[in-house]
């Protein structure tokens, strides 16, 4: 299990009270959508905010993530299929091979792959239309600035060649902030969002140093909207 893939699991039973901007931008997602496809893949599906927001009839709808503890919570339906799967493996293109979709939607999860390229790739063999939303690099941009640190998120720049290479795409880039009362909530919120991967990756002094020198009363979150068609 990869250091992303232990976060996650471990804080899936607080993750929906922590995963604010997700919820917002999954409801936006589905909104966004301008016709009702009957066959559905979403990638990092999570406890299921996508899901929650589909209000019409479809005849299939497989979810996929790679924490067996987000999957364990995610509803359930006679016509969907939740499936744990990671989807940098080779098992997660074995599943998908020879398939077929109206639409792929995916929401807060894809900039964490090892090889997004490789992914947009084989989904654009398996759907014509995609519907997606990707954290970028710029959230918490303080935070990695004051700790002289790299972003595990992808850059926007990287997130459009990767889906330029496959698909005609239009992009809409917001900006978020989510303030806090006090630090110990917003740092606390950090550990439990999700948003940050694999956290281990400050030392000792450089947290120190971040906690004590972090004087915004919020978070910083930067989300691109992709609407990909191959027709």
């Amino acid at each position: 299990m990869t250091p992303v893939q232990e976060q996650f699991s471990k804080h899936a039973k607080e993750y929906n009270s922590h995963n604010i901007i997700q919820q917002i931008v999954s409801k936006a997602l589905v909104r966004d959508l301008n016709f009702e496809p009957k066959r559905i893949l979403e990638l990092g599906c999570g406890s299921g905010q996508i899901f929650k927001n589909i209000n019409f009839d479809f005849d299939y709808y497989k979810a996929i993530d790679f924490s067996s503890e987000m999957c364990d919570i995610h509803p359930k339906n006679k016509n969907l299929d939740v499936i744990c799967l990671d989807f940098d493996s080779q098992q997660f293109y074995d599943e998908l091979e020879n398939e077929k979709y109206d639409l792929i939607l995916s929401s807060s999860a894809l900039q964490w792959s090892k090889d997004l390229s490789k992914i947009i790739k084989s989904l654009s063999n398996i759907s014509s239309n995609i519907n997606m939303v990707l954290f970028t690099s710029n959230t918490f941009k303080t935070i990695f600035d004051l700790t002289d640190t790299i972003s595990p998120i992808l850059d926007l720049k990287e997130i459009k060649k990767s889906f330029d290479n496959f698909y005609r795409c239009e992009y809409e880039v917001l900006n978020y902030k989510i303030e806090f009362d006090n630090k110990k909530d917003l740092f606390n919120y950090i550990k439990n969002s999700g948003v940050s991967g694999d956290k281990k990756t400050l030392s000792f002094d450089q947290a120190k140093h971040l906690y004590k020198n972090y004087n915004l009363g919020y978070l910083e979150f930067e989300v691109v909207f992709i609407k990909g068609t191959n027709c």
